[in-house]
């Protein structure tokens, strides 16, 4: 038997390709403009709230919160930026097999449709609740001028903050690895490339440098669910345009990934230790290992919705949520059932978005009602 979607499948799937259609990435200032205005426009019609628009070095930030209420119970948290794709016509969706395919729709334009429905369906059936909406666009480069200058220096607070930027459907994360993105260069000697020893190749230099992190970094693997240091060497380049040319110059930027008890200066120290004198390190971005505490009625309400018990589980990706939990606020992170992140082909399960909504609603009556 066909199932027919629902009204509010409908307008979830709606909003969610809407979002999608919005080319929302760090190298498209105008368009994350262009994003927030329609997020704002879809929130307006509410009179019972107030929208403070914020921005900290060149990035934008909205929270939305009842009028005279500077501290809401809960605060709904997101962000709308997306990935960098080169080609701005692939920020196109379609619907198969059940699910959203498109650029961002798991991470996190159907999340967000999810928070923006839920947020306007609550607040429009009922008075002063203590209900708030904080959107960020600088997740995917660290988060910095987005929710840790909300929570940091705005002084954005809430008893709990719920966060659909992981985990899955029955698993809430309790658990994030700390991040160290890296840039790193070498100088050289350029020469005529039939003349090797004329030169000094900083290329070959780099990639034994990183050869070098490679095979220390092995030896710290523990298991087969991965929960130990990683380290992944993303990018390379050099200015040379030509074959038979040695560059004089070389750089690329390396990924780092690493769960507590190790700390960013323990590791960027044990880097420094294995790159050598003839790598120069700067620090794109740097966070420490979390941990976070789900509210047990959150626990209680997700697995009376989907009938199944609830995964607690670590993650190995970050997200905004670091920031808020570094102020012992408890933090739920999960999400519906998505997959292919960060490609053009990444998805987010119709049906899962659904029941996502219907767990939150539930979960935010109970609490707050």
């Amino acid at each position: 038997m066909t199932k027919f979607p629902t009204d509010l499948q409908k307008r979830l799937v709606s909003l969610t390709r809407d979002l999608i259609l919005i080319p929302s990435d760090e190298s498209r200032p105008d368009d994350i403009e262009r994003c927030f205005s329609f997020i704002i426009n879809h929130l307006e019609s509410l009179d019972s709230v107030v929208i403070k628009k914020h921005c900290h070095r060149g990035v934008t930030s909205f929270v939305v919160l009842p009028k005279n209420m500077d501290h809401p119970k809960v605060l709904l948290c997101g962000h709308l930026d997306v990935i960098t794709h080169p080609d701005s016509h692939s920020y196109r969706s379609h619907i198969a097999d059940g699910k959203i395919i498109g650029p961002g729709s798991g991470d996190m334009k159907g999340p967000l449709a999810i928070l923006l429905e839920i947020f306007m369906n609550l607040h429009t059936k009922h008075d002063n609740l203590h209900l708030g909406l904080a959107i960020t666009s600088d997740e995917e480069r660290g988060g910095d001028s987005g929710m840790r200058f909300l929570f940091n220096e705005i002084g954005l607070r809430c008893e709990v903050a719920l966060v659909p930027d992981g985990g899955s459907l029955n698993e809430i994360t309790i658990e994030e690895k700390g991040i160290l993105h890296l840039a790193i260069k070498c100088n050289g000697h350029s020469a005529h490339a039939a003349r090797p020893w004329l030169g000094i190749n900083p290329l070959e230099r780099l990639v034994d440098a990183v050869y070098r992190l490679r095979e220390d970094f092995e030896t710290l693997s523990k298991d087969k669910d991965h929960w130990h240091p990683t380290c992944t060497f993303t990018t390379i380049k050099t200015p040379n345009q030509t074959v038979n040319c040695i560059p004089s110059e070389a750089e690329g930027t390396v990924d780092v990934r690493f769960p507590a008890p190790y700390t960013t200066e323990q590791i960027l120290d044990k880097i420094c230790n294995l790159l050598g004198n003839e790598i120069d390190t700067h620090t794109i971005m740097s966070a420490e290992p979390t941990q976070f505490t789900p509210d047990p009625l959150y626990l209680s309400v997700s697995e009376e919705i989907t009938g199944k018990p609830t995964i607690q589980k670590k993650e190995d990706g970050g997200s905004d949520a670091r920031f808020i939990g570094q102020h012992n606020i408890p933090v739920i992170v999960s999400r519906p059932i998505v997959g292919e992140l960060h490609s053009l082909d990444e998805w987010i399960d119709i049906n899962s978005m659904e029941t996502f909504y219907l767990i939150y609603e539930l979960y935010l009556k109970r609490k707050l009602l």
